[in-house]
Formats: C-alpha cells, structure tokens, sequence
C-alpha cells in the first residue's frame, strides 16, 4: 500500500482577474511499510534545518513563505540565498527518503488563447487520478490519498468517479479506456498542512512543477525558485506519468 500525499499551487480564478497562470498539483507517494522510517528520517533532517537555519521542527515548509518571508519564516528574516538552500534541500531530500512524486500542470492561460472549456481544479485532479490508476494498477499496490484542506467535497466525487468508472485517455489513439482505479481505497481524507511534511512536500513539488514550465523573471540576485528546482528531485521523480506523452519527468502537462 501507498499513502499519496497531495497539493495544489496556483487557483482556478480567471488569470484577467488576477488568478494565476496555472492550476497545479503536486503529488508524493510513501510507500505504507516504510513510512514509519521515511517519516523519522524526515524529522531528523527537520531537526538539521533547525540548528543550521533557526527554523522551528514543527514550523510549516510551504512555497509561499520561502518566496516571501512569510509565516514562520519572518521571525528568521533569511535571506534569499539562505531560502533557496532550504528549498533545495526539501526537494533533493525526497529520493533519499525513497519516495516517488510527480505534478499535474493544467496551463490555464493556454487554455484560454484556446478556447477550453472546463474547470482546471477538476482536469489537474482527473489526470492525477488517472496517473494513480495506472500507478496502482502496474504495482498492484493499492493507495490512500491524503491532501491539502479545501473543495473535499468536489475532490471525493472526482474520486469515486475514477473509482467507478475510471474513463481515461488512450495513449496511443484518440480513443478512451474504460479504467476503474478499483486500488485506490475509501474517500481521500484532508490534512490541514500545517500538520503534515509530506503534504508541505507536495506544496514545494507542485510551485516547483509550475516554475519548470513558468520560469521567475530574470534578475541579479539569486531566485528561490528556478526553473531547474524540479530536477533537483532526482530519481524521486516518477517518470511513468509522462513516459508515452513525453517532456520533463514527473510533470504532465496540459494543454501542450
């Protein structure tokens, strides 16, 4: 069994209106019988970026407050270089703590010179799910999802639809299959963030997934978050996702 730890990055709201380019999810997948290990491990390198940068073992890891300085990082007033060694280090954590993760980016601002109709929250979970259909499927493992508070409800019905009719698109045709992702157990429960490293881990995967595809601007000094922090994952990128569709490995892309 897998525990799948998920996040979002960026919102659904119209980029005129000030919404972000993309809708992105960030997903991290901890093996069941390892997790007892993976999470101690975890702690301890917690406990090294406390006595090297001040950071607190229990303070919340997000994108956002390693961008700005926020949350429990101002007290610290680190300095940019100082952020981008913590986010680095979160992210080059991930394949020695033997974990898998990938990002579903939905390019909202290319579905609109497009013309694509359609919610960019419900087509990110959609491709996820069906990536874990087929993850689960060709491991015959089966899986637990756990994410980030917000819209439960809309998440539940998307997965019970994929649990029960699991319709996914043909990679090689413009046909669908019919895949129920039957291993994928109960309803995904939320977990205020805050209260989970590996759903902080999905946070930092998702905002780097985006920042791949969408670089920051250019500028003097050091960015927290370049366009190369993704591959900063190393073998801990699950590269299956995208195998057949091609591009960076780990991160599915939409619309091309």
């Amino acid at each position: 069994m897998h525990l799948v730890y998920i996040d979002e990055s960026g919102n659904i709201g119209a980029i005129a209106g000030g919404g972000t380019l993309t809708f992105t999810l960030g997903c991290v997948l901890v093996e069941a019988r390892k997790w007892p290990d993976v999470f101690d491990d975890l702690i301890q390198y917690r406990r090294f970026l406390k006595d090297r940068f001040g950071i607190p073992v229990r303070a919340e890891i997000k994108a956002n407050y390693l961008l700005h300085n926020g949350g429990p990082f101002r007290q610290f007033k680190l300095s940019e270089r100082a952020r981008f060694a913590v986010y680095r280090g979160m992210m080059r954590l991930q394949s020695k703590l033997g974990i898998w993760s990938f990002a579903v980016v939905v390019r909202k601002d290319v579905m609109g010179t497009r013309g694509l109709p359609g919610d960019p929250r419900e087509i990110a979970w959609e491709f996820l799910l069906q990536r874990l259909e087929r993850f689960t499927t060709k491991t015959g493992t089966q899986a637990m999802l756990i994410h980030d508070e917000g819209e439960g409800g809309i998440i539940r019905s998307l997965a019970r639809k994929a649990r029960r009719a699991g319709i996914a698109g043909s990679a090689f045709g413009s046909g669908v299959l019919k895949r129920p992702a039957r291993l994928i157990l109960d309803d995904p429960s939320s977990r205020k963030s805050h209260e989970s490293y590996f759903v902080q881990l999905a946070d930092l995967d998702a905002y780097a997934a985006f920042r791949h595809y969408y670089p920051p601007p250019p500028r003097n000094n050091i960015a927290v978050v370049s366009s190369s922090m993704w591959n900063e994952l190393g073998t801990a990128r699950y590269a299956p996702v995208n195998e057949f569709a091609g591009g960076t490995p780990g991160i599915v892309v939409w619309p091309k």
